[in-house]
């Protein structure tokens, strides 16, 4: 599809919202909030990489407690014609049907591949792709098995979310300790992931959350590997305003 004239195409990923603590993740939550108002005016997709939320698990009639103001503007931006996508990331993937019923948002649960003006897109959160990490792909593989997840159903929601947050913020993604700083080409396994891609079909833009590292790197053929970076340390976003595509940082005091 073509994007509208002097329209835009935002993408943003790991908020982490509920990590540390509520007080810690409020802060960012507001500044979330001013980035979603400052962009309403001209973006006509927004696409939401996953890990918004440090743990999601949504019971049938149960979802955690708290983000009240960011599923509200969510469901401002949706109801006044905005699309918004959501790619589920490893501490939110347990979602079902609550943000397409009650926002209007579109859930993937694997990565996908996108045409703007005539530009390609290979979009998803981004974890357990590319070689290695053979115990996350382990972990991954129960976690998302309808056995396993209606066991968890099981335990009252107030256990049940009560486990889940303690679990996910012993995660040391939400830290990002181990992933500083760009490890290089031959080191960095989403851009060994995107070169292989690369030997079958030509993708103008491979966008990627997870990393929690702002990155752009060209790859063959004009072709470029982006990671989105966080709303914990960074305030990272993308933007693709229908030509170029590029990563910018979210200073409230210039919204």
């Amino acid at each position: 599809m073509d994007i509208s004239k002097d329209k835009k195409i935002y993408f943003s990923s790991d908020n982490h919202l509920g990590a540390p603590s509520d007080q810690e993740s409020r802060i960012r939550e507001r500044k979330f909030i001013m980035w979603l108002d400052s962009i309403k005016e001209d973006a006509e997709i927004i696409f939401l990489l996953g890990d918004l939320f440090d743990f999601w698990f949504e019971y049938k009639h149960s979802i955690p407690k708290g983000f009240t103001r960011t599923l509200g503007k969510l469901a401002e931006l949706s109801d006044s014609g905005i699309k918004i996508y959501f790619f589920v990331g490893n501490h939110d993937y347990w979602m079902n049907d609550y943000f397409e019923k009650e926002l209007g948002i579109k859930v993937f649960k694997k990565p996908e591949v996108f045409v703007f003006n005539s530009k390609s897109f290979f979009i998803g959160h981004g974890d357990g792709l590319g070689p290695g990490d053979k115990g996350y792909k382990r972990m991954k593989l129960i976690l998302s098995n309808p056995f396993f997840i209606w066991m968890f159903k099981l335990i009252h929601p107030d256990i049940g979310i009560s486990l889940g947050k303690y679990f996910s913020q012993k995660n040391k993604l939400i830290s990002g300790e181990k992933d500083i700083s760009f490890k290089g080409e031959d080191n960095e396994w989403l851009i060994k992931y995107c070169k292989k891609k690369l030997d079958k079909d030509h993708i103008d833009y491979f966008i990627f959350g997870h990393r929690h590292l702002p990155i752009t790197h060209s790859l063959k053929n004009k072709s470029k590997y982006i990671n989105l970076g966080d709303w914990i340390s960074h305030y990272t976003f993308g933007v693709f305003d229908g030509k170029n595509f590029n990563l910018r940082s979210f200073n409230p005091e210039n919204a």
